[in-house]
């Protein structure tokens, strides 16, 4: 069991929610289902992909695992990404439908058609080409959420250029980690974004990430006009995004590619402080993210309007905002701008417009909703909601009734969603029309998915058990590696049960045997949906001049899911300022901005706690878990195991003084 299981009154939820017999009826997903997959699974996963996506050469093989742990998915077949996404709808005669609704956050809006999506897509693509890429080469991404932003990442597919997108919430130093681990030869950016009101610069960290050591293969930055403020320029490597696609032709034939070719890298944090490239490849990522958008969202393309709150910086924003949507021909709306700008209202405002009738956002999103109130709903039309979907994190009960009742008017089903920037696509979830949901579990693998709950020995638990979350069989959209260090993704994921994904979550079965996701059993944190790891944070801290040593961890928040906590060692001279109260805030609000700059805003600290000394094991291992006892107020566990087992009174005895509250 983890460590932390902070779900414990799960085990008395008893509430479940049948599909009515009405949605059930006009469901895509029927029971049936899940018995032609368990049947043939290879054969259910070949018929996917031959009916959600259109093969310039068929495959003939659909899986070799012979190479285990890499998988190879319809290997011999030939496939292009933005192809399947844009052209063939055009080709299908359905160009003049609406594939984005766009709307910025100072309310600027923008229609874009399948055939103006294809238009700007093969413009995009011949301008990326005609500033040398190629197929192979990669592409940083690292731009606002823009319409501009899914033809960036389509015109990298069309030409087999691998895209890494970067939140633009990341820091330069961030930024530069990943053009360096990539060996990225272009970066789009923007001159900025607007946020909560205001433009957000985002050109000023592209320039400061590139003056460093180890972002020497970038030729060109091209830019997209957003925000029209002053924006340094480099002559010779710096390129308006217009002027380049002005001039570029609006045919561009796509680049076809074996299913197996990269089709991106998502850099996300790992335990070792540097920063792991899942890798991921074309067509058995396609085929799981169609089929997973198709079904657990019940999509009907023609009719629908689906919004996936999320950005693109991160998976789930790669999977169901761009490929999964696009490729099954949806309609559907982003937004770039934050859920209470210019009020709290925004997100409501924008369903009502819209008629959005698919709902995907993460519970960290709703539990803030819930505390501005529900009379804020309340004022807007939420009638055209028929399905609501949860992602991120485990949502609590509390959170999925609320979602229910004040959000979906207790009639649209929750498909709450587990899966990992490593799954690539939706791994366990209700089926819409099909299960029986209960607030706050993922319940069932889907269709096509082998999971299971483990014990230390691999040994499946029975039902009221709780375990290790592992996927027994290869899956088509599963990561292919981590970008240039096919070792580090065996240990990572593949050591702990051997010839076993393990993918790091603790969960249980209930007496039902439906799963309930139970939060990270190692040291990476959940912070909004967002997996950041303590290390990557800890090493942030001591590299400011009056650290000497900092140990972080993420305690329960009812907002975020998990808050970072940080304690912190300070160098000797530094060590007596933080004794008083205005030395303690100073120190704190300099190491907060210090993470926010050397990583982003979103790894910022809730606290920051000055100790004299961590706990640490003979070995000289943090115990973290007992700081998070400490974090989160609880009685400290056992601590026979420490070296100095004294070092908690002194802990516990000198946290009297303030703690900074976050900003973010």
């Amino acid at each position: 069991m983890p460590e932390n299981s902070s779900l414990e009154n799960l085990l008395t939820e008893t509430r479940s929610f049948p599909p009515s017999p009405e949605f059930a009826a006009q469901a895509n997903a029927k029971a049936a289902m899940y018995d032609e997959a368990r049947a043939d699974r290879l054969a259910f996963w070949a018929e996917q992909a031959n009916d959600l996506l259109t093969w310039k050469t068929p495959f003939t093989q659909t899986l070799d695992w012979s190479d285990a742990p890499v998988a190879r998915w319809f290997a011999d077949g030939t496939l292009n990404a933005a192809y399947n996404a844009v052209d063939r709808h055009v080709e299908a005669g359905l160009g003049d439908r609406v594939a984005i609704h766009f709307e910025g956050e100072p309310g600027d809006t923008r229609t874009v058609t399948y055939a103006d999506l294809q238009r700007d897509v093969s413009r995009a693509a011949n301008a990326i080409a005609a500033l040398g890429v190629e197929s192979g080469d990669r592409v940083v991404i690292y731009l606002p959420m823009l319409v501009e932003s899914v033809v960036a990442m389509l015109a990298c597919a069309r030409l087999g250029a691998p895209h890494s997108v970067v939140f633009g919430g990341f820091s330069a130093d961030a930024l530069r980690s990943r053009i360096a681990d990539a060996e990225a030869k272009l970066v789009i950016t923007a001159d900025g974004g607007y946020r909560r009101g205001a433009p957000s610069a985002l050109k000023p960290a592209v320039d400061e990430a590139l003056e460093g050591e180890g972002a020497e293969s970038v030729q060109h930055v091209l830019v997209v006009r957003r925000t029209g403020q002053d924006t340094a320029w480099t002559e010779g490597r710096d390129v308006w995004w217009d002027d380049a696609l002005e001039s570029a032709d609006v045919r561009h034939e796509p680049v076809w590619v074996e299913a197996e070719h990269p089709l991106y890298i998502l850099y996300t944090s790992g335990t070792t402080g540097k920063p792991k490239g899942i890798l991921h490849t074309t067509g058995g990522y396609l085929t799981q993210a169609a089929f997973t958008h198709k079904n657990v969202f019940d999509l009907k393309a023609e009719t629908d309007v689906y919004w996936c709150t999320a950005d693109i910086g991160w998976v789930t924003g790669h999977s169901y905002v761009v490929y999964g949507p696009l490729i099954n021909g949806a309609t559907q709306l982003i937004y770039e701008g934050t859920p209470d700008t210019p009020h709290r209202g925004r997100w409501w405002e924008l369903i009502e417009k819209y008629k959005v009738s698919i709902l995907y956002t993460a519970p960290t999103a709703i539990r803030t909703c819930m505390k501005w109130g529900e009379d804020i709903p309340a004022k807007f039309d939420l009638s055209s909601l028929r399905v609501l979907g949860s992602v991120g994190e485990p949502i609590n009960p509390e959170a999925w009734m609320w979602y229910r009742r004040v959000i979906g008017g207790d009639k649209a089903p929750i498909v709450d969603t587990w899966w990992q920037t490593e799954t690539g696509a939706i791994m366990i979830s209700p089926l819409p029309g099909v299960t029986a949901t209960k607030p706050g579990s993922a319940q069932v693998p889907l269709p096509g998915i082998v999971a299971d709950v483990v014990d230390d020995e691999a040994h499946s638990v029975p039902d009221g058990g709780g375990g290790y979350l592992v996927l027994s069989e290869p899956w088509p959209s599963m990561l292919r590696g981590i970008w240039g260090d096919l070792e580090r993704y065996k240990d990572t994921y593949w050591s702990r049960f051997p010839g076993i994904y393990f993918a790091g979550d603790g969960a249980k079965k209930d007496d039902d045997g439906d799963i309930w996701l139970l939060g990270r059993v190692d040291d990476v944190m959940n912070v909004s949906g967002h997996r950041l790891s303590t290390t990557e944070i800890e090493s942030a801290l001591v590299s400011h001049e009056i650290v000497a040593e900092a140990a972080v961890v993420g305690a329960a928040d009812e907002t975020t899911g998990q808050a970072v906590v940080a304690f912190v060692i300070l160098r000797g001279e530094h060590a007596d300022k933080a004794a008083t109260e205005d030395g303690s805030a100073e120190v704190q609000t300099a190491l907060r901005n210090h993470v926010a700059k050397e990583i982003g805003p979103i790894a910022k600290p809730r606290r920051i706690l000055v100790v004299p000394e961590l706990p640490k094991t003979r070995s000289g291992k943090i115990m973290r878990r007992l700081l998070r006892d400490v974090a989160e107020n609880r009685t400290v566990g056992d601590a026979t195991t420490l070296a100095d087992s004294s070092v908690m009174d002194l802990i516990s005895a000198g946290l009297a003084g303030p703690a900074a509250s976050s900003e973010d």
